[in-house]
């Protein structure tokens, strides 16, 4: 991957005064006030993902919405980029000293708020995961180990070769599957397309690598589960929830049965008072 220039200043006003962070894995947008929300988007996603859910969090908390590197206008990193993801963000909390923390993850960044689950450093509130799972790779695999998956491989040479015609449509073809609501159809095939092409094909093996399945059992912050149903039905997310977060034991979960992948595109106002009702 390319040397890329960082961009190390996020300076944000706040009411306590100026907050300062230096990190190149993500940018980072806060506003309001209160106890902190971290929000994180699903992969490929800028954070703008999560604006409409802001307007309203924000009112009541202190919202921190990430774009991590290589999604939007926010510069690549060398790989191993999800673990790096990780790091740097435990050093923000400690940077900013933020306490009594609410997680909020889509897809991508769910998986990533049950990994910060399991670390007993940081003062978590809640966990809130929307259509996450610990596991991507044992969904999409049968008989997963983790550690057979490897960056040098046929299928990501087969994607970094590819034409940007080509990589278009099959954007566009994702997409139309991940979202019921036909208007955020183009926006988030344009968030593929986007994506820097090494970061979508590095960054997604990491997150296969990832297995949570065994270590969400030391998750002791309270956890709530937000899952879509569409277009597979309720009867088989259920059992794929039921298996893969069996090892947590105490986890709340509700089912947005009129929504596909992106919950807050297809029922935003579900998803809204799902969120309001646990920050309360």
């Amino acid at each position: 991957m390319k040397n890329l220039k960082s961009r190390l200043l996020i300076l944000t006003f706040m009411v306590s005064g100026f907050m300062y962070s230096q990190h190149t894995s993500f940018e980072v947008n806060i506003s309001g006030k209160g106890n902190p929300i971290l929000l994180f988007p699903g992969f490929s996603c800028p954070g703008s993902v999560w604006d409409d859910v802001v307007t309203e969090l924000s009112k009541t908390n202190e919202c921190h919405v990430f774009t991590f590197a290589g999604f939007g206008d926010v510069p690549a990193i060398e790989t191993p980029w999800l673990p790096e993801i990780k790091e740097q963000i435990i050093t923000y909390i400690s940077d900013n000293n933020l306490k009594q923390i609410t997680l909020i993850g889509h897809s991508l960044g769910g998986t990533l708020s049950l990994w910060l689950g399991t670390e007993n450093t940081l003062n978590l509130k809640t966990i809130i995961t929307v259509d996450a799972l610990p596991s991507i790779g044992a969904l999409m695999m049968p008989n997963f180990d983790s550690k057979t998956i490897v960056y040098d491989n046929p299928y990501n040479k087969q994607l970094l070769d590819m034409s940007d015609e080509n990589f278009e449509a099959m954007a566009t073809q994702m997409a139309s599957g991940m979202v019921i609501n036909e208007s955020k159809k183009e926006i988030i095939k344009d968030w593929i397309v986007e994506t820097d092409r090494e970061t979508y094909v590095y960054g997604y093996t990491d997150l296969l690598k990832l297995d949570l399945r065994t270590d969400i059992s030391k998750i002791t912050t309270p956890l709530v589960v937000l899952a879509a149903v569409m277009p597979y039905g309720l009867e088989t997310v259920k059992k794929t929830y039921q298996e893969q977060y069996k090892n947590h034991g105490h986890y709340k979960i509700k089912f947005a049965e009129r929504s596909a992948h992106f919950i807050m595109y297809d029922q935003p106002q579900w998803l809204l008072e799902a969120i309001k009702m646990e920050l309360n």
